[in-house]
């Protein structure tokens, strides 16, 4: 598969992922419970699928690119670790609804921060 397509799928992934934390989290914050939602069950799939495609996409672009799977440079090390962080993320709200809030602040700035590790490679 060329570099555009893993490119195509490990965005689309993220898309999926935010709009699934996205739901959760206003769910929670309008006062919702884990079992008052009607959607719990699509938008835990949804999470879920989106992880494997932001995965699948950010290996298969490593490929690519060259990059070795054996010892990634730093940059990957940190987008795993942020890919880790979201992945935790869709059961905070329900956890620790006072967090919903700071969560709908928090995880687009954690976003921001993979986009920054993904597009200059710092380190």
């Amino acid at each position: 598969m060329s570099i555009q397509l893993y490119n195509l799928i490990h965005v689309f992934g993220v898309i999926v992922l935010f709009m699934a934390l996205g739901g959760t989290i206003v769910h929670v914050i309008n006062g919702g419970t884990k079992e008052s939602n009607t959607w719990k069950k699509p938008l835990a799939m949804m999470h879920g699928i989106a992880l494997l495609l932001i995965f699948l996409g950010g290996f298969g672009l490593m490929a690519r690119l060259g990059i070795p799977h054996a010892s990634p440079p730093g940059w990957i090390w940190g987008k795993l670790v942020i890919w880790l962080l979201l992945g935790a993320a869709i059961a905070l709200p329900y956890r620790f609804k006072g967090f919903a809030k700071p969560l709908a602040l928090i995880l687009p700035l954690l976003g921001a921060v993979a986009i920054w590790l993904g597009v200059f490679k710092p380190f």
